[in-house]
């Protein structure tokens, strides 16, 4: 997006049970920020329109498990912009059960500094 290009979005923030609907306007170099009820606010918008970031959760393959797939998810926010090559890096993977919740499947996954871990613990097929 152009700098000097006009801005009008709508943001809502979810960082707080307000449910702020935040409105952008004015330009990528001077954006204009209405709406908002506290800092917090202000802030989520700005990192929404700047740099949006997302808890990451999806499935790996789990091999000698009772199920065929395990529930993962991220340490911390990824870069909305390297979902799909983080993804597409979880799609390859495969734990083998048993699996503790928390346990490390990918460690910095795509570089983001974010570990995808298991959300649940895994028994192997033969523990019952």
């Amino acid at each position: 997006m152009d700098n000097k290009e006009k801005l009008d979005r709508e943001i809502t923030c979810i960082v707080c049970p307000s449910s702020c609907r935040i409105r952008v306007t004015g330009t990528m170099e001077e954006p204009e920020f209405a709406g908002y009820t506290c800092k917090r606010g202000l802030e989520h918008a700005k990192n929404e329109l700047y740099r949006p970031m997302r808890m990451l959760t999806s499935t790996v393959k789990l091999t000698g498990g009772k199920f065929r797939v395990m529930p993962v998810i991220s340490t911390r926010e990824v870069p909305k912009d390297k979902m799909s090559d983080c993804l597409e890096q979880i799609y390859r993977v495969e734990a083998a059960a048993p699996v503790q919740e928390g346990d490390v499947i990918i460690s910095n996954i795509c570089g983001t500094g974010a570990d995808i871990v298991a959300a649940r613990s895994m028994r192997a097929a033969d523990q019952g």
